[in-house]
């Protein structure tokens, strides 16, 4: 089911999200806010109807969740398969204007992430994944390099940790004193997790909230970086259950 093919045209349908959500950061933009008091702009819709259409478009046809069209979704096909999007992610640093903002579409089969694909329009780089493919970084001019975790870091080394710039989380300064020596990397978006994945980052502690569709994409390059997205108790993050939409608490490692 999954070959080269299809991960091209999840990339290109990503890509063409990106350039509409440009288009919007280039001039002044309005912001709205939705029930959970995030905020919404004009650049999450014209990316959401992008994907839709696109991923509608694709001979495998599947149901697709998207952070725009929760209602819209009846559930993973009797496959366990869907699509799981966030438009626009990091919509509080696409309104800072810092760049770090992503579009996400992942494949979920029976609970895993199995294709994933992460473009950063702002900074023209992509991370894209699938099960026997590997996993990738896209360079702005378009080289592809294969990415890998970096593995545990040596025993004299501090642990890199890479954490939201957005959402600082109380429960964190606890879980980093368990850790040990550190260095902090702020990073907004899922961009956080392609950190981990392209080795430059060891550890992502995630002890806020986040959902389904935050973490889905950039968790399946992680996987096939060769690293893992874990819940406080050890198990691999799951998203079998897309009517649970919030995550639990999670850690990102880059080792196997």
């Amino acid at each position: 089911m999954i070959d080269q093919a299809l991960l091209d045209s999840v990339e290109r349908i990503a890509r063409e999200a990106g350039d509409a959500i440009m288009a919007v950061y280039a001039r002044e933009f309005s912001v709205e806010e939705k029930e959970d008091k995030s905020p919404l702009t004009e650049a999450d819709k014209a990316a959401h109807d992008i994907i839709m259409r696109g991923l509608q478009g694709l001979s495998l046809q599947l149901p697709i969740l998207s952070e725009e069209d929760i209602d819209g979704f009846a559930g993973a096909d009797s496959d366990g398969r869907y699509w799981l999007v966030d438009p626009l992610d990091g919509t509080k640093e696409f309104i800072k204007r810092n760049g770090e903002f992503t579009v996400n579409i992942a494949l979920i089969e029976h609970g895993k992430p199995i294709l994933g694909v992460v473009t950063a329009p702002a900074l023209e780089t992509a991370y894209v994944a699938a099960e026997g493919l590997g996993a990738f970084k896209v360079e702005a001019d378009g080289q592809r390099h294969v990415i890998h975790v970096a593995g545990q870091p040596d025993a004299n080394a501090a642990w890199r940790v890479v954490g939201s710039r957005s959402h600082p989380s109380p429960d964190l300064a606890a879980w980093l004193e368990t850790l040990g020596e550190h260095e902090m990397l702020p990073m907004g978006s899922s961009l956080k997790l392609c950190l981990i994945a392209e080795g430059k980052a060891d550890v992502y502690p995630r002890l806020g909230p986040t959902c389904l569709w935050d973490t889905g994409a950039a968790h399946a390059v992680v996987l096939q970086a060769g690293g893992r997205v874990e819940t406080l108790v050890g198990q691999p993050l799951n998203y079998a259950n897309p009517s649970e939409k919030l995550n639990p608490y999670f850690v990102v490692w880059g080792q196997a």
